[in-house]
């Protein structure tokens, strides 16, 4: 499909933000160190960026890349989010996640809320984690706009235990006040927690209890896509122990924003809604919905491999003296890593010549997050860009 006037002015947004950020990236990195100057155009299809979770991408190429998947799809375009690439994709996490019905949102804020509305009905009163995005990262936006308490669990932990969920049930049902517990919310992976996870048998447990006790359980899964590979986990075996699944789609997926919230189609119906009145259905999401689809393609064994990548390069790393790794218990896509002193020398130039990326590194440590670039390179070239 070429872009004709009312498609070009759809795909603007898309356009000038990656033009924007181009500019702004060339300004902000103006005077500063080669370390930190952003890889040239010619080098983006080598880097290996051992930081975040997207694949790193040239923002000026972008819209060559929504029109390259314009091409590839006779009706992509969707209006106010009906029809088009937007469908498709709502199918599509539907059959990933093993749910009924998905609903496009364009932010994950909205999604959360929308869920956690949902669950509780009139039972306006939900545990989530303490790090968790919907608690720490939302500015209230559960409790303002649909005053639900929100209690918090597992302060400066990933996962809160089958016994603190049960507790905080019967703090609130049993008493001369009862206060029924409308939802229960989890993220998995948790960013604040290091990208910590809950691990599926937690998650069974915590499901069946909730079950036992009529209350609805909704996943931030986020970046659920990022716990491929660990064992014993599949995301719909996963997803099904919850009623609610929110899924990021430009946090890793390469769209510019927004996400799916996955659920029972008369919930689902009922979301749709809601997206509405909250204001969140806009002209167009196809700009999101197409870059998300095609990254969704065997998505699950890329991030498995991801995911077997890292380990390798973590090992490796570990045997090389002058490197400590600490790994994330039921850790996702990140680990710490000290170097020695003596090991610092040199570094920076070597990264520059191999185009390996690190994150900032602070009294010699640095934070790894694994990313498909890491796919780029072997072990032994990654080992030799980093340990020398």
């Amino acid at each position: 499909m070429t872009l004709n006037r009312r498609g070009f002015l759809g795909a603007v947004p898309i356009a000038s933000l990656g033009l924007a950020a181009g500019r702004v990236q060339a300004q902000y990195h103006s005077g500063a160190p080669a370390a930190s100057t952003p890889a040239p155009v010619s080098d983006y299809d080598t880097l290996v960026q051992l930081s975040g979770d997207a694949l790193p991408r040239n923002p000026t190429l972008e819209p060559a890349r929504l029109q390259a998947l314009l091409e590839r799809h006779a009706k992509p375009v969707d209006g106010y989010l009906a029809g088009g690439a937007v469908a498709e994709l709502e199918a599509t996490f539907s059959a990933l996640l093993g749910k009924e019905d998905t609903v496009f949102m364009p932010t994950g804020t909205l999604a959360n809320h929308l869920a956690l509305r949902l669950l509780c009905g009139d039972n306006r009163h939900a545990l989530v984690q303490q790090e968790s995005h919907v608690y720490r990262d939302e500015s209230n936006t559960v409790t303002t706009l649909s005053g639900i308490n929100l209690v918090p669990l597992a302060p400066g932990q990933a996962a809160p235990s089958l016994d603190e969920v049960r507790a905080a049930i019967e703090r609130a049902e049993i008493g001369p006040y009862p206060i029924k517990v409308g939802a229960i919310a989890l993220e998995s992976p948790v960013r604040r927690a290091q990208g910590g996870t809950l691990a599926p048998a937690l998650v069974a447990s915590i499901a069946r209890l909730a079950r036992e006790k009529r209350i609805g359980l909704h996943l931030d899964g986020a970046r659920l896509l990022l716990m491929s590979g660990m064992a014993g986990f599949d995301v719909k075996s996963y997803s099904a122990h919850f009623d609610t699944v929110y899924v990021s789609l430009y946090k890793y997926l390469g769209a510019p924003f927004g996400g799916v919230l996955s659920g029972p189609k008369p919930l689902m119906a009922k979301a749709r809604e809601l997206r509405h009145i909250f204001g969140g259905t806009i002209y167009h999401g196809w700009q999101a919905a197409l870059p998300a689809l095609d990254a969704l393609e065997g998505a699950e064994q890329r991030f498995a491999s991801v995911r077997a990548a890292g380990e390798r390069l973590l090992a490796a790393l570990e045997r090389a003296p002058g490197f400590k790794v600490q790994r994330v218990e039921n850790g996702s896509n990140l680990a710490l890593l000290e170097i020695a002193p003596e090991r610092l020398a040199g570094l920076e130039a070597r990264l520059q010549k191999a185009n390996v990326r690190l994150g900032k590194i602070n009294e010699g440590k640095v934070q790894l997050g694994f990313n498909e670039s890491i796919l780029r390179r072997d072990t032994a070239y990654l080992l030799k860009a980093v340990a020398g």
